[in-house]
């Protein structure tokens, strides 16, 4: 399937909020709803949208929608409702995230609902079996966190696996685009303590992902919930497996000792690494080529990353991590390994500025070896 993204000119923005989408929401309400403006609602949508960026275009539908909804809202609930289109597929488990034209509804909800928790609450989760509502979730825990943690424990057992993801995905420390939350990050381990043996990957995958965040406030919460979830035996092995380095991963790329020796990697694997074999300068834009070499003096299980300490705009430096290789080594074996890096030029989320640059290995959290060279 090609990728639309390396498409000159795509624009997630338009793929997901678009004319055709907008006259897909307006249908459903028209549906639902003789009284419903469909042409009104569309020419007021369209004639804001083109100007707006992706979060903004989800706010502004939900207002567009204030002005054609009642202005009661448990009525304008009924409205929504009524308007919602037939569930996802519930005999799926995974990578099934909806329309997010779904969106403005679940924001309509915590803009205007937040007096009428019962109902809001009961809306919210028959929207998320359409579309996440992991961000309006968290307007509600703010106003009313105990009430709203209450249901979602009921949640985190509900048949519909969407259901079962939000209680995870929105009570998330650090949601990506997400409203910071007032609940501190141990409050929903009760929660993940139900979740994590869940055989639904996309409710697994959001207990993996809500791990990691903990892990960047409290890494040894995440290790010894981590232990004690293994010992409980309650997940498949495999998955639990899957589950551990996921939500490791930050601390992995931290060279985080604990976390490592988790997954099985000793802090001081008897090695010997040589030094790195680079050029002496680069081009931004080139392509560098780096060689070493590792011996085991024992049998070693080896995560080996790389990192790369970057020149900022203002002089200073940042190192960043990047991903290698883990392997196995056998006592005695000389592994030879190289890695190219790719210097881009004119990248969108990262700007390289000439000057004195170094590498180093980073294995099992340890450094090893060191390359100094020019970027130009």
């Amino acid at each position: 399937m090609k990728d639309n993204r390396a498409t000159k000119g795509y624009s997630l923005k338009d793929q997901l909020f678009n004319v055709d989408k907008i006259r897909y929401l307006s249908g459903l309400f028209e549906a639902a709803d003789a009284g419903f403006d469909g042409a009104k609602f569309q020419d007021s949508v369209m004639a804001q949208l083109p100007a707006l960026e992706l979060k903004a275009r989800i706010s502004m539908i939900a207002e567009v929608l204030e002005q054609h909804l009642s202005s009661d809202f448990e009525t304008a609930a009924a409205q929504i409702l009524a308007a919602l289109p037939p569930e996802l597929d519930p005999t799926r488990t995974d990578d099934d995230f909806g329309d997010f034209i779904m969106a403005p509804l679940g924001a309509f909800v915590s803009n205007n609902g937040l007096d009428h928790l019962p109902l809001s609450l009961g809306l919210l989760r028959e929207m998320t079996k359409r579309f996440s509502v992991e961000f309006d979730i968290r307007y509600f825990l703010n106003a009313h966190p105990v009430a709203t943690m209450a249901a979602l424990k009921q949640w985190a057992k509900d048949p519909n696996y969407h259901v079962r993801r939000l209680v995870s995905e929105g009570t998330r420390p650090t949601l990506p685009w997400g409203k910071k939350i007032c609940i501190a990050v141990h409050e929903p381990l009760e929660l993940l303590d139900v979740l994590h043996h869940d055989k639904a990957r996309f409710v697994t995958r959001s207990v993996a992902n809500h791990l990691n965040d903990i892990a960047k406030k409290d890494p040894e919460l995440v290790i010894t919930t981590l232990k004690r979830w293994a010992k409980l035996g309650k997940q498949d092995t495999a998955e639990l497996d899957w589950m551990t380095r996921h939500a490791l991963r930050t601390l992995v790329k931290k060279g985080d000792l604990a976390a490592l020796e988790l997954l099985g990697y000793r802090a001081a694997p008897e090695i010997t690494v040589s030094e790195i074999q680079g050029p002496d300068g680069l081009e931004i834009g080139e392509v560098g080529t780096f060689d070493f070499t590792i011996t085991a003096a024992r049998d070693e299980k080896l995560m080996i990353d790389y990192v790369v300490d970057f020149i900022k705009k203002n002089g200073s430096s940042r190192p960043r991590v990047f991903k290698l290789k883990k392997l196995e080594i056998k006592a005695g074996e000389r592994i030879e390994l190289s890695k190219n890096h790719r210097f881009l030029k004119d990248a969108t989320t990262f700007t390289h500025y000439p000057g004195p640059h170094c590498m180093w290995l980073q294995i099992n959290g340890q450094k090893h070896g060191l390359c100094e060279f020019e970027l130009r």
